[in-house]
C-alpha cells in the first residue's frame, strides 16, 4: 500500500496514526470495522434539491451577521433544507481593531477558503493564522477566535453546518 494511502487509512480508521506506518497492514477495512461505522454520517430524510448559482455583483446583500462584510448566498441552504450553509464573504470596508470581538459560532463544522486578499484571525490555543488567496482552514466547532485584519480586497468562501447556527460574543 502507498505512504499516501496508508496516511488517508489512518485518519479515517485508527486512532493512532503513528500506528499506521510502524505497520500499516494492521488497518482493516472490512465493513465490520468499528472505525469505519464511526465514519458514517447519515443525512437528514429531508430531500435536497439541484441548484446552480452564477456570479452576479447584485447578489451581495449587507446587513448579514457583521456590518463590514457583505455576503452573496450561494443557494446551498435551501437546496440541502439548511444541512448547510455557503456564501462568499466580501470586506466592505478596511479593517479596524475596535471590529475584532472574541467569538464562537455553534456549530458542527465551518470551512474557510480566501478567494482573494488575506484574511488573519487569532485562535484561542492555536495563534494568529493568515489566509491568503488559495489557503483555507476547517474551524474546530465552538473555537474562540478574534478576527485581527483582512486586505481591502478580501472575498472569503464559507461553508457551515448547519446553515442556521448562533454567533457568540465572548466580550
Amino acid at each position: 500500500m502507498p505512504r499516501s494511502q496508508v496516511g488517508m487509512a489512518c485518519a479515517l480508521y485508527v486512532r493512532d496514526a503513528t500506528d499506521c506506518f510502524s505497520d500499516p497492514f494492521a488497518v482493516s477495512f472490512s465493513s465490520d470495522d468499528p472505525w469505519e461505522k464511526r465514519m458514517e454520517h447519515p443525512l437528514p430524510d429531508a430531500p435536497q434539491r439541484f441548484v446552480i448559482s452564477h456570479d452576479a455583483e447584485t447578489d451581495f446583500k449587507t446587513g448579514g451577521l457583521r456590518d463590514y462584510s457583505a455576503y452573496r448566498d450561494l443557494g446551498v441552504a435551501a437546496a440541502t433544507n439548511g444541512l448547510v450553509k455557503a456564501h462568499v464573504i466580501r470586506m466592505i470596508a478596511p479593517f479596524r481593531p475596535e471590529l475584532s470581538v472574541r467569538h464562537h459560532h455553534n456549530v458542527q463544522f465551518q470551512w474557510v477558503y480566501c478567494l482573494k486578499g488575506w484574511f488573519e484571525t487569532d485562535f484561542e490555543g492555536i495563534g494568529r493564522q493568515r489566509l491568503v488567496a488559495g489557503s483555507c482552514w476547517v474551524q474546530p466547532p465552538g473555537i474562540r477566535h478574534t478576527v485581527v485584519g483582512w486586505s481591502d480586497d478580501c472575498e472569503l468562501l464559507e461553508i457551515l453546518m448547519p446553515a442556521e447556527h448562533e454567533t457568540i460574543n465572548d466580550r
